[in-house]
């Protein structure tokens, strides 16, 4: 096989320093095992170090961050840990409140990064992400006080907004999901609330690329958010949902091939173990716990490895996804979950024992 010349001169120091030891004396050959062995500590250290993200010049857009306690807030994190530009979109009903709570300091705990500094969303866009165009909007819609004075929400808007803004971007995240009959069996769900969750939840993703894709630079990166509710059954995740993250997972496949032969970039997404984030606690109310707060406890009792799921094991996934380190890597479902969705048979808590 062709080597480089550094591989080469790396063959033949080792060589050499093999075929030396030989005529050093016994305490010469532990003076070389020791420079050996800290010549390796170093080369090590440095490969490790070499290995560290950098996303320094890369803008990034998060579509669906309204709080601190969810995984688009710990993506956007994780990424302006590794110095890039983060911008997000909001959507309208909640972008007050969240421009509010930014201001006010009521999240500035939560966007202290590793290095001490404060985390900085250079740009909160309104965002509903169910509108593709201006022309999509319905007028009840334009006329509801909570989008009143607002310039421009549909995705193809926002996209303009952020080729004025930025020009082009280098990563698209997808953290939106929605269903309005999530709490109701798939069986009680009217066509209404399903065709209103694959909207929201998993059409939302092919709009997305559809009008960024032009925008973002070769060699960038798109991911979204899924749950295991996709391919297994989970008795309460109910209202379309779990067929809207099937379809969100089938969507990624086939945008990984044409999103990139069309704009070369990849297309992943991330199946993440159960977060109570603020979504995530509407879902429902048992009569001791809410459906999350069952998931959270099962899994934590089930799942090949022990121990709870943060946001920022995500988040540093995601991170990763997004990084030229993975530019070989597209149409993937990652779990992130501690190994839950490998497990078949209930081995520790049954979901009626975590229930207390």
């Amino acid at each position: 096989p062709n080597r480089s010349p550094a591989m080469v001169s790396m063959s033949l120091l080792l060589c050499a320093t093999a075929v030396s030891a030989y005529t050093l004396s016994p305490m010469g050959l532990q003076t070389r095992a020791l420079q050996t062995s800290r010549e390796e500590a170093r080369v090590a250290a440095d490969a490790q170090m070499s290995l560290a993200i950098d996303l320094k010049g890369k803008t990034v857009f998060v579509a669906g961050v309204a709080d601190s306690t969810g995984y688009g807030w710990a993506i956007c994190k994780a990424l302006a840990n590794a110095g890039a530009t983060i911008t997000v979109g909001t959507w309208p009903p909640v972008l007050g409140i969240f421009k509010k709570s930014l201001s006010s300091g009521k999240f500035d705990d939560d966007m202290i990064l590793n290095d001490g500094s404060k985390m900085v969303i250079e740009k909160i866009y309104p965002l509903d992400a169910v509108f593709d165009t201006a022309e999509d909007v319905p007028a009840d819609v334009l006329a509801n006080k909570r989008y009143a004075g607002l310039d421009g929400f549909s995705i193809q808007e926002v996209a303009d907004k952020v080729k004025a803004d930025y020009g082009k971007i280098d990563i698209l995240v997808h953290s939106l999901a929605n269903g309005p009959e999530v709490q109701k069996p798939l069986l009680e769900t009217s066509r209404a609330g399903y065709l209103a969750a694959a909207s929201a939840s998993s059409y939302s993703l092919v709009s997305l690329i559809s009008k960024f894709g032009p925008i973002m630079n070769k060699g960038g990166s798109a991911m979204s958010l899924t749950y295991i509710a996709s391919e297994k059954v989970i008795p309460g995740y109910g209202g379309g949902m779990s067929s809207a993250k099937a379809a969100l997972e089938s969507d990624t496949r086939v945008l990984a091939y044409e999103a990139g032969r069309k704009y070369g970039i990849t297309v992943n997404t991330i199946s993440a173990g159960p977060l109570k984030s603020r979504a995530a606690s509407a879902i429902s109310k048992g009569d001791k716990k809410s459906f999350i707060e069952v998931g959270i406890d099962y899994c934590r009792a089930n799942a090949p490895l022990e121990k709870d799921l943060y946001s920022d094991d995500v988040g540093t996934a995601a991170a990763c996804l997004l990084s030229p380190f993975f530019g070989a890597v597209t149409g993937v479902t990652l779990y992130v979950d501690n190994g839950m969705h490998a497990v078949g048979m209930v081995q520790e808590k049954a979901v009626a024992q975590c229930q207390d």
